[in-house]
């Protein structure tokens, strides 16, 4: 339980501002990336952002809002982190999963942090995303958190915070490789005087941890990505990471079990699936066990699983360690676990179950924010100093009614980075971190910078795409010290080189994944026509 300091004075507080001093000059750091977008201009950058939606738009990188399709909103200004900066956030997210894996272990086995009333058996057993069914599921490398997605900020001393967990379905890893390629076709002088760690390899990375989850007698395992179909807001990404992983994407009527295995329609009869890459929720994923009414799961994969028969990654039951009431308890866990004290702090926060501080809360809402504790995406939450009087009273009483069902934050202002708006000009907009991290049961690999979401009004910080919000590329400034390797082409269409990021190991892989993108691009083709059939459009 995290506890928020005393009042602090009304007056606002300037956020950090990443690339520009306080007193408006360019940090040494980021001077050569201002200098360029300084020659260039706004008309000139007003040019190149025709020229990113253009080259988005013909590459179908997209996402889903409003039931519309559109190009993903980058930005043209990169976000630059430092060699330093990025070891003590890689660090801090190795150490937080650590503590989350031993925990969903814990609460899912024998429950020993419950025993010791470490964290309320109420406050878990009451999670919307604790399941029951999952209790006693393991896989061979004892990994239930495969995947994962924390999303941090920076706030106004500069220090990165951890804003919340996502353990279950993270989105957004897509965009990143996305945006590095995009960057360097549109504007390619910006990386001219940086050497930039690469994030080429993430799929690669990913299916050798899921390949690592497969059941131990299996020496060439199947791995799929479950998709709940082509109308979900995701449906790029899933679709982007079969055809790089050169795995399968299926949805639920693509497989069945029989006999606690898991098998695929193809057609050349059944086929063994041995590693499931889920994006779908919880919920939907075995009717037999959780909800009756879903048609996008497979009915009977806990049983298989439980069987050792097959892995389901991200793991049933992960929501219950990144719903957002357990989140405050965090720090606490990882000094249970792992006897260290945490890295990365997390934003203060208050635990609305507890009287005295949902009293504060309730008498300082119009300077809180108020989210619920298992939504996602920016839905739901109530910015204070910006919300109505009418929505004020609203909060007060959904909070007393269930305090359970919400937490709430002191308003933290998010750092700024320069961000081309209207017209080409550059001002500051606020931005937050997803970095992703790929858990193999023996690594945890950390990409290489992650997602920087940025929100696109003035004044805004909500940064979710559902709510408008952008990204932008974000950049691991590579110092090079001791790295004596030749550089590698990244994605980039212009052909520009950066090096092997420290450790990797260049070795060419014997297992590289077979590609199969025209079986891909044909299912992606006959579940559009379906949807056009079922929405009453004409297949185009």
């Amino acid at each position: 339980m995290t506890t928020a300091p005393a009042d602090a004075a009304n007056a606002p507080v300037a956020p950090f501002d990443e690339m520009i001093t306080p007193d408006g000059t360019p940090r040494a750091t980021h001077a050569a990336v201002m200098d360029t977008l300084t020659s260039i201009g706004a008309s000139g950058l007003e040019v190149r952002a025709r020229q990113r939606d253009a080259y988005l738009d013909r590459h179908g990188i997209t996402f889903t809002l409003g039931e519309r399709e559109r190009p993903l909103p980058m930005d043209l200004v990169p976000r630059l982190l430092m060699s330093g900066e990025w070891q003590r956030i890689e660090a801090g997210v190795i150490q937080r999963l650590r503590a989350l894996e031993a925990f969903l272990a814990d609460v899912y086995g024998p429950g020993r942090v419950l025993a010791d009333g470490l964290i309320p058996r109420s406050l878990v057993t009451s999670s919307t995303h604790f399941h029951r069914e999952a209790w006693g599921i393991s896989t061979p490398n004892d990994v239930r958190i495969h995947v994962s997605g924390i999303d941090l900020i920076r706030d106004e001393a500069g220090e990165f915070r951890v804003l919340e967990d996502n353990l279950r379905n993270p989105s957004g890893v897509s965009y990143v490789l996305e945006n590095r390629r995009t960057l360097a076709h549109v504007l390619p002088e910006v990386f001219a005087a940086h050497r930039v760690r690469p994030v080429n390899e993430y799929p690669e990375r990913l299916l050798d941890a899921l390949k690592a989850a497969a059941p131990p007698e299996v020496s060439r395992p199947t791995v799929v990505v479950l998709t709940p179909g082509v109308h979900n807001s995701a449906h790029y990404e899933h679709t982007f990471l079969a055809r790089h992983m050169g795995v399968e994407l299926v949805e639920g009527r693509d497989l069945y079990c029989r006999d606690n295995t898991v098998y695929m329609r193809t057609t050349s009869g059944p086929e063994p699936v041995h590693v499931i890459y889920r994006r779908i929720d919880d919920d939907f994923l075995d009717p037999v066990h959780l909800r009756p009414d879903s048609v996008l799961g497979i009915p009977g994969v806990i049983n298989a699983a439980r069987a050792g028969r097959v892995t389901v990654a991200n793991a049933i039951g992960n929501g219950v360690a990144d719903d957002k009431a357990i989140y405050p308890y965090v720090p606490k866990l990882i000094r249970y676990y792992l006897g260290e004290e945490p890295i990365l702090p997390n934003v203060d926060t208050f635990d609305l179950t507890d009287p005295d501080q949902r009293k504060h809360v309730l008498a300082h809402l119009d300077r809180m924010v108020v989210k619920p504790s298992d939504a996602s995406g920016g839905y739901g939450l109530v910015m204070g100093p910006s919300a109505t009087d009418e929505e004020l009273a609203q909060a007060a009483r959904d909070v007393i009614s269930s305090p359970r069902n919400y937490i709430a934050q002191p308003v933290v202002t998010f750092s700024t980075c320069p961000t081309v708006v209207e017209d080409g000009r550059i001002a500051p907009r606020h931005v937050d971190l997803r970095p992703f991290a790929v858990n193999d049961g023996r690594n945890v690999y950390v990409l290489p910078g992650g997602l920087s979401r940025v929100a696109l009004p003035e004044g805004s910080l909500v940064v979710n795409s559902s709510q408008g919000g952008g990204s932008k590329d974000t950049w691991v400034i590579d110092d090079g010290v001791g790295d004596e390797r030749p550089a590698v082409e990244d994605w980039s269409d212009d052909g520009a080189t950066v090096p092997w990021p420290p450790g990797y190991n260049a070795t060419r892989r014997d297992n590289s994944p077979s590609a199969h993108d025209d079986r891909i691009l044909q299912q992606e083709r006959q579940q559009q026509q379906a949807g056009d059939r079922a929405a009453g459009g004409t297949p185009c």
